[in-house]
């Protein structure tokens, strides 16, 4: 399994619920995915300057399977992570299974929210 991330521009995005985070160790893969700020910067850890970039990214919800593990996701039963954040992805982490997480190329738009939607329609009308 594999999926896309990409640098958020600051700690008010960081913070946003509707906005799908993602920690990855030092070899690309996922530790966690969240909705909370992930990870969580202390008082003490000098957080960034506004309009400076963070340590967060975002997830980007597009996802790479081999067909094998597709089926295999598919016949699990959702977890107690997934069942609490609302993310598929935990499922996977939950029983042990790797994510590779590969940094986005290009921007893309998330539809989480309604205003998301109104963005995403906005965009395809002025490239159509």
């Amino acid at each position: 399994m594999a999926t896309l991330c990409e640098k958020l521009p600051d700690a008010g995005a960081a913070a946003d619920p509707n906005i799908v985070k993602v920690v990855c160790d030092q070899g690309g893969r996922a530790l966690y995915f969240s909705r909370s700020t992930i990870p969580y910067v202390r008082d003490d850890a000098r957080p960034p300057r506004p309009g400076v970039s963070g340590p967060w990214l975002r997830h980007v919800g597009l996802y790479a399977y081999r067909g094998a593990f597709l089926r295999e996701f598919a016949a699990w039963p959702r977890g107690t992570l997934e069942r609490l954040e609302g993310l598929e992805q935990l499922r996977a982490l939950e029983r042990g299974r790797s994510i590779r997480v590969l940094p986005a190329r290009g921007k893309y738009l998330g539809v989480d929210t309604p205003e998301d939607l109104d963005a995403v329609e906005r965009a395809l009308r002025v490239g159509a």
